[in-house]
């Protein structure tokens, strides 16, 4: 039977990351593992048509695709993809509370997405990787508000963070790496999100996993698990919640022309 465990932090600075520049949180608890049942269904059971097929794995984008950097359909996102997660990035602070925090303390201390056009998340993305499957190193661009919240569902993976060199070309190996366990939530801001690439390799393991390798090591909610050094993929589903910065009201009003909604 699927558990209903979840546990968040009093604020995201109590996931901080602290291996990486101070904008990355991870939060391994961020779902139950019946909310993740529930949330693998209603992927799998989406109309052919949602999916987009590419070379080796596939996706859904939902309320709908963005055309030049804008979101045609300002729709709400459906129940099971804003409840509860929208809720919850909501609900947990940056920064702790306190009585005598100054102004700028303050408007920290609300949530990650106070400072986004939109006040929360109004896309998703929705990439399926089986094993040995990945994604070349890249940056999500202008398009977004710079704030990238990724709830992992059914596999673990290594998320690799990358710094292009003053030329231009990028070094072979990541800087940092990135666990990513079933359940949990990370976000990446700020320089994490502006300067530095990311990607996953397209492997059947990842190898080399220990203290010394993975940033976020100390915030795994089962370390012991890859005490050889080795984690198997699985196919891990990966939702991918952000701030579209602009919205066609011209695609709200043409409805079912751009939308694809089951």
């Amino acid at each position: 039977m699927a558990s209903s465990h979840f546990n968040l932090p009093l604020s995201l600075e109590a996931s901080r990351i602290t291996a990486l520049p101070p904008s990355a949180y991870y939060i391994a608890d961020f779902i139950s593992e019946e909310e993740e049942q529930k949330i693998l269904e209603k992927v799998e059971r989406a109309p052919k048509a949602r999916w987009r097929q590419l070379t080796h794995r596939r996706l859904q984008t939902w309320p709908s695709d963005l055309v030049k950097n804008t979101l045609l359909d300002g729709q709400p996102l459906p129940g099971w993809l804003a409840e509860p997660i929208i809720s919850r990035l909501l609900s947990v602070p940056v920064l702790p509370s306190s009585s005598d925090s100054s102004d700028d303390e303050k408007e920290q201390q609300q949530h990650i997405f106070a400072d986004s056009p939109h006040g929360r998340p109004n896309h998703v993305l929705i990439n399926e990787y089986p094993p040995n499957t990945g994604i070349m190193p890249h940056k999500d661009g202008a398009a977004y508000h710079p704030v990238v919240c990724t709830v992992s569902l059914g596999s673990s993976l290594c998320l690799n963070l990358y710094k292009a060199k003053e030329d231009g070309a990028l070094d072979s190996e990541p800087v940092w790496r990135i666990l990513q366990e079933p359940r949990s939530l990370l976000i990446t801001t700020a320089d994490l999100y502006t300067e530095y690439l990311h990607g996953i390799d397209p492997l059947p393991a990842d190898v080399n996993m220990s203290e010394q390798t993975i940033a976020n090591w100390s915030l795994l909610r089962e370390p012991s698990l890859y005490q050889n050094g080795e984690n198997q993929r699985g196919v891990r589903v990966s939702l991918t919640y952000r701030d579209v910065l602009k919205v066609s009201k011209l695609g709200s009003k043409l409805g079912p022309m751009f939308n694809r909604r089951p």
